[in-house]
């Protein structure tokens, strides 16, 4: 972890106040001052500000049944953003220990985003190295959309998805796909990549069009709660990635 990173996640300064501190020398790594804002610091590192020893506070795992019209970023734009509902009175777990008022949500981020209309599981952390293990491409991590279509599927294209799509403006065809068809203009959808807009394209592709698109899974994690609504991840669903 990045020093400053971690002298914000283990005292009450802001990004700004760390990198002061850092670069005026109040910081010390293994007895040694670093005025370095991008050091890297490890856990069994000694980090000293202040006479006191800085401890991270945990990293947090969460997840959250995305709204439409919310997007998947830490600022407002167009759209609010989704981490605005991270609300005790929809927190469906862990209110024993919850203080919303100390979520830090500055701190956080979500893992695998969704566009301002999808719905579904977005998974929100302070933990990089986390969000890494399931973003990286070559990990194949599968994410499973229910996907409402404009027209019926055709239900010999399933062995398309399975031997993979050429989508506009890419070289080489998507990863191998599973298609499970709920009704005629309904499906499931399970990819193990996240292209720009990759659903949507790879039904245009074939000649339809998404009307609808709800995330319901990532990896063993399945989206369990009412939209809007939030809660932490079991050790298990952390571990699993």
């Amino acid at each position: 972890m990045r020093l400053d990173k971690f002298v914000i996640k283990s005292t009450e300064l802001t990004k700004q106040q760390a990198k002061q501190v850092i670069e005026a020398g109040d910081v010390m790594v293994n007895g040694e001052v670093v005025q370095q804002v991008a050091q890297q610091v490890h856990e069994n590192n000694l980090v000293v500000f202040a006479n006191q020893r800085l401890v991270a506070r945990p990293f947090r795992y969460m997840l959250m049944n995305k709204p439409a019209n919310t997007i998947c970023s830490n600022v407002d734009e167009v759209y609010p953003s989704a981490l605005n509902l991270l609300t005790e009175d929809r927190c469906t777990n862990g209110l024993e220990t919850l203080n919303v008022n100390k979520l830090y949500l500055d701190e956080l981020h979500i893992a695998g985003r969704l566009d301002a209309d999808t719905t579904g599981l977005i998974l929100i952390t302070d933990d990089g190295r986390w969000t890494f293990s399931i973003t990286l491409p070559t990990n194949l991590c599968p994410k499973v959309y229910r996907v409402t279509l404009s027209k019926p599927f055709k239900s010999e294209l399933i062995k398309t998805f399975k031997y993979g799509i050429q989508l506009q403006g890419e070289q080489e065809l998507t990863q191998p796909a599973v298609v499970e068809i709920i009704t005629e203009q309904q499906v499931l959808l399970t990819i193990t990549e996240g292209k720009f807009h990759q659903v949507k394209r790879m039904f245009a592709a074939v000649g339809n069009r998404v009307v609808g698109l709800h995330r319901e899974q990532i990896g063993q994690v399945k989206l369990d709660v009412e939209l809007g609504q939030w809660r932490y991840l079991t050790p298990l669903e952390v571990s699993s990635f």
